[in-house]
């Protein structure tokens, strides 16, 4: 084994529901240092900002963290792409932009998470014209298990950009990734409180698409959505809909989506300030939600969202004891073969439940249960209980980057358990 890696272990994830087992971790400080770990090594699994819920970055073998590979913010303005290094968090590369004048679309509700985990996963942010964050990209370098590495953009064949966009790890161990960005923009939040449910199944689409980034949070308890976070582009049109009208009531200070000091949010109140502030629901300086918890998040065709919706009201009783919010979001159309949202508009609805694991599977399977006539699509990150054919039936490119990851990684070198059972 190479010599760069170290005995030490990250024990957990983030949330502390998931134990690693890899034997060690490397920490690289330099690509080829990366590069002659991963052709020394027989396994190997990349380990991004350790917030995912599942055992996707799990191994028994040995976890290689970027976070010491050297940062890397290097904006094209003729192009329009920013390329930065893997393992720098949103966080950081917002801050890069919007101190040189430029923005991302779109940023997840946590600024914390890796760049290239974030990718990798499918991970998204709010916005009916808003995709993912993998979107976003149109470039990726990845260490392939020869150690070399391999530049992937839209001019490599048989469709390899949309297969890397989301690549849940399988193919190599990405570097850096290009980013398409925009000039920098203002956004102003306001929230409303208790929009009841007669109100959020009339007017649905009208809320979701009023702004730029709209978010409504939920325990399906009789208060229907007890908080809607209207995120507005202060250089688009101002948000139409009356929340008040329709009978929520406006927020007379900060809240915080679930039970956390108010303090760790991002400035509410309709106080315009820079996208890279706004757009997440968290500063990156406080310590994101509560921590000790676990998270399930299905996308579904946004035309079934209010059916969908109406099945888990029933469920309440099932998820009072257990779940800190629920959040509502839109997505965009994807291109990536295993995004979310891959080819169709969507609705995500996302569950931050408390961390009682056995409370959590049996919700997660009264969950799958009522909204599989709506064909929901797992996120890669959090905690599922969907069969591999499920998974299959769900993600219609399964089989075929499933083919690709044979082709790239003949022997195995990225798989773990996860990926040995997703792939199969």
């Amino acid at each position: 084994m190479s010599d760069v890696i170290a005995t030490e272990r990250t024990r957990t994830n983030w949330a502390g529901n998931v134990t690693y087992r890899a034997s060690a971790l490397a920490h690289p400080t330099s690509t080829d240092e990366l590069q002659r770990l991963v052709a020394s090594t027989p396994r190997l699994t990349a380990l991004g900002s350790r917030h995912s819920f599942n055992t996707i970055a799990d191994t028994d073998a040995v976890q290689v963290s970027l976070q010491d590979l050297p940062p890397v913010l290097d904006i094209d303005t003729s192009r329009r792409v920013v390329r930065v290094a893997a393992g720098m968090t949103h966080s950081q590369v917002a801050a890069g932009l919007e101190a040189r004048g430029w923005a991302l679309a779109n940023l997840a509700s946590l600024p914390h998470i890796s760049t290239a985990g974030a990718v990798a996963t499918g991970t998204h942010g709010s916005g009916v014209r808003n995709p993912s964050l993998a979107q976003a990209v149109v470039g990726l370098d990845v260490v392939r298990a020869s150690g070399a590495i391999e530049h992937v953009d839209a001019s490599s064949p048989d469709g390899a950009l949309d297969a890397h966009r989301v690549a849940i790890g399988a193919l190599g161990v990405v570097t850096a990734v290009e980013l398409a960005i925009e000039p920098t923009f203002q956004v102003a939040t306001t929230v409303h409180l208790d929009l009841p449910w007669d109100a959020v199944s009339a007017h649905f689409d009208e809320v979701m698409s009023d702004a730029y980034s709209v978010s409504m949070f939920t325990s399906f308890d009789h208060r229907g959505a007890r908080q809607v976070w209207v995120k507005h582009r202060v250089d688009e049109a101002a948000p139409a809909v009356n929340l008040v009208a329709l009978g929520a009531r406006p927020a007379t200070g900060p809240v915080h989506p679930g039970e956390n000091d108010p303090a760790g949010v991002t400035e509410q109140g309709g106080v315009p300030g820079p996208w890279a502030e706004r757009l997440p629901h968290f500063r990156s300086s406080f310590t994101p939600s509560t921590g000790a918890e676990i998270q399930a998040e299905y996308l579904i065709p946004a035309a079934s969202a209010v059916t969908a919706l109406e099945a888990l009201r029933p469920l309440a009783s099932v998820f009072a004891p257990i779940l800190i919010a629920a959040e509502i979001r839109t997505i965009a159309p994807d291109t990536a073969w295993l995004a979310p949202s891959s080819g169709r508009q969507s609705v995500g609805i996302h569950f931050t439940f408390r961390r009682d694991a056995a409370a959590v599977a049996a919700a997660v399977s009264r969950i799958e249960e009522a909204l599989a006539p709506f064909d929901p699509r797992p996120h890669w990150g959090k905690v599922s209980g969907m069969s591999v054919e499920g998974l299959h039936d769900a993600y219609p490119r399964l089989t075929d980057f499933a083919a690709v990851a044979r082709d790239v990684d003949p022997t195995g070198r990225f798989r773990n358990a996860y990926l040995a059972r997703v792939l199969s």
